[in-house]
C-alpha cells in the first residue's frame, strides 16, 4: 500500500505510514534482542557484555550505510513529490553506485583494523576474545545491511512503508529461530548468534532488491540513468553524507561512552549491555515518526505546500508527547521485570545498575521524540547540516559530561545523567534555529 503524504489527513497519514515503520524496527530490535537474551541465559554475563558491546560498535558502522541511505531517502521523497520520475532515477543510480562503494571500503576496514577498534574501546580479557568472534562474523554481512537499507529508504520515500516491514518481519523470525538452532542446538556459542544474524540481513536485503526490481517496474534504472552529472552527484553527497556524519557522530557519541563504560569492569558493562537494548526498544518507534515525519515534511516540501507542513509539524510534536509520556511510566514502573528478562536474579549488583540506567534515561524520553522531529525536519527542508549541528551539541555534551561527572563521586551515575542533559540543550537549539528561521521567511514574504 502506497501512502500520498501531500494530501489528506495529516496526523492520519502520517500515523497510516509510520506504524509499518514502527513495527519494522520494533522487528529488528526484537532480533538484535534474541542475540542478547539468549546469549546472556544460555551462555553467561561475559558473553552478555561482549555481545553487548560489540552491538555499539555495530551500530556505529552500520550507522554510517543507514545515513547514507537515510540521506538519499529524504531526496527521493522531493523528487517524488515533484513528480520528477527521470531525475528520481537518476539519482538513484548515483546514491546506488555511491553507497555501494562505501559499504565495500567500510567492509575492509572493520576486517583489517578490528584490533586496533578493540583496544580503542578498552574491551576487558574476559570477554574480547568473544567479542571480536562475533564482530568478525557479523560484520561478513554488511553488504546486507547496504542492500536492505538503501531499497527501504527508497520504498519509504515514495510512500510504501509496508513492504519493508514484511521483509524485516522475516528477517526477525528467521533470526529468532536460527539463534536457538546455532546456539542451543549446536552449541555454537557467540558466534553462531552472529552467523544467525547475518544470515538473516541476506534473506532480507536481497529479498527487498528482489521485490523492488520486478514488482516496481516504473521505477528501474536503465542505462541512460547511468550517465550522471556533477550537479546530481553533489545533491545526492550534501544529503547523504551530511545525514551520515549526524548518524556517525551520534553512534560515535554512545561509542566513546561505551569505552568509559567498559573501565567499570564486565557487571557494568552487562547492566549496560541490557538496559541500552530496553532503552533503544523504548523510543525506537518516536525515532521511526521521525524518520515518518521526514518523508512526509519532504514530499510536501517537494510539493510546495509550506502550509500542510506547519500543520504537520503541529500534530507531529503532540502525538510525540503523549507517546513518550506513557513510554516514560512503563520503563519507570517495568524496569526491574525487564532487566531480568536479561539477567538472571541473583545478579543483584548487575541489575541495580541497570534499574539505575532506565530510572534516569527513562524519565526523560521526551527529550530524544522532539529532537527526533527536528532531524527528520531539517534532513527534509534540504538542511541536513542543522541535523549534525543537534547531533554534536546532544553528543558532544553527553561525551563530556560522562568523562567529567564519572571521575566525581557520581561514577557512573555520572555518566547516566549525562544524557537527558545532552537531548534538552540540543532541543532547546533546535528550536531556537526553527524560529529564526520562521521569521526570515515571514520577514521576506513581507518585504
Amino acid at each position: 500500500m502506497t501512502v500520498n503524504l501531500t494530501e489528506g489527513s495529516v496526523a492520519k497519514k502520517m500515523m497510516l505510514f509510520s506504524l509499518p515503520l514502527m513495527a519494522g524496527n520494533l522487528l529488528q530490535q526484537c532480533y538484535n534482542i534474541a542475540d542478547t537474551l539468549i546469549v546472556g541465559r544460555f551462555i553467561g554475563a561475559n558473553a552478555l557484555a561482549a555481545v553487548g558491546s560489540a552491538y555499539t560498535l555495530m551500530t556505529f558502522l552500520t550507522s554510517i550505510i543507514l545515513g547514507l541511505c537515510m540521506g538519499s531517502g529524504a531526496l527521493f521523497s522531493i523528487r517524488y513529490g515533484e513528480r520528477d520520475t527521470e531525475t528520481l532515477k537518476k539519482s538513484m543510480a548515483a546514491s546506488f553506485l555511491l553507497i555501494g562503494s562505501i559499504t565495500v571500503v567500510l567492509n575492509i576496514f572493520v576486517f583489517l583494523g578490528i584490533d586496533g577498534i578493540l583496544f580503542f574501546l578498552r574491551v576487558p580479557e574476559a570477554v574480547y576474545g568473544m567479542m571480536r568472534e562475533y564482530l568478525l562474523i557479523i560484520f561478513a554481512g554488511i553488504s546486507a545491511t547496504f542492500l536492505y537499507n538503501y531499497f527501504a529508504s527508497f520504498l519509504r520515500a515514495i510512500g510504501e512503508s509496508v513492504v519493508p516491514l514484511l521483509f524485516l518481519a522475516v528477517c526477525a523470525i528467521l533470526n529468532v529461530i536460527l539463534d536457538f538452532w546455532f546456539v542451543l542446538g549446536f552449541h555454537a556459542g557467540v558466534g553462531g548468534a552472529a552467523l544467525a544474524t547475518v544470515i538473516s540481513q541476506f534473506v532480507s536485503g536481497i529479498g527487498i532488491a528482489l521485490y523492488t526490481w520486478f514488482r516496481r517496474k516504473e521505477f528501474r534504472i536503465q542505462k541512460k540513468h547511468l550517465q550522471i552529472k556533477k550537479k546530481l552527484i553533489i545533491e545526492i553527497f550534501q544529503f547523504s553524507f551530511l545525514t551520515s556524519v549526524q548518524q556517525s557522530v551520534m553512534n560515535l557519541g554512545i561509542l566513546m561512552v561505551q569505552g568509559l563504560v567498559n573501565s567499570f569492569g564486565a557487571g557494568v558493562m552487562a547492566a549496560f549491555a541490557a538496559a541500552v537494548k530496553i532503552d533503544s526498544f523504548a523510543y525506537m518507534p518516536v525515532q521511526d515518526f521521525g524518520n515518518a515525519f521526514s518523508t512526509f515534511v519532504a514530499q510536501n516540501y517537494g510539493a510546495g505546500k509550506p502550509k500542510r507542513i506547519r500543520e504537520g509539524c503541529r500534530k507531529a510534536a503532540y502525538l510525540v508527547f503523549g507517546f513518550c509520556m506513557v513510554i516514560s511510566a512503563a520503563v519507570w514502573l517495568l524496569a526491574k521485570p525487564l532487566l531480568s528478562l536479561f539477567i538472571e536474579a541473583q545478579e543483584t549488583e548487575i541489575l541495580a545498575v541497570g534499574v539505575q540506567y532506565l530510572h534516569i534515561e527513562g524519565t526523560f524520553y521526551i527529550g530524544i521524540g522532539i529532537l527526533f522531529l527536528f532531524y527528520g525536519y531539517y534532513r527534509a527542508v534540504r538542511k541536513p547540516g542543522m541535523s549534525v549541528v543537534l547531533t554534536v551539541i546532544s553528543l558532544g555534551t553527553r561525551v563530556v559530561l560522562a568523562y567529567l561527572l564519572s571521575a566525581t563521586g557520581l561514577g557512573v551515575t555520572g555518566i547516566w545523567w549525562s544524557v537527558p542533559i545532552g537531548w534538552a540543550l540540543a532541543d532547546i537549539a533546535g528550536w531556537l534555529y526553527y524560529v529564526k528561521i520562521k521569521k526570515v521567511k515571514e520577514n521576506a514574504r513581507e518585504t
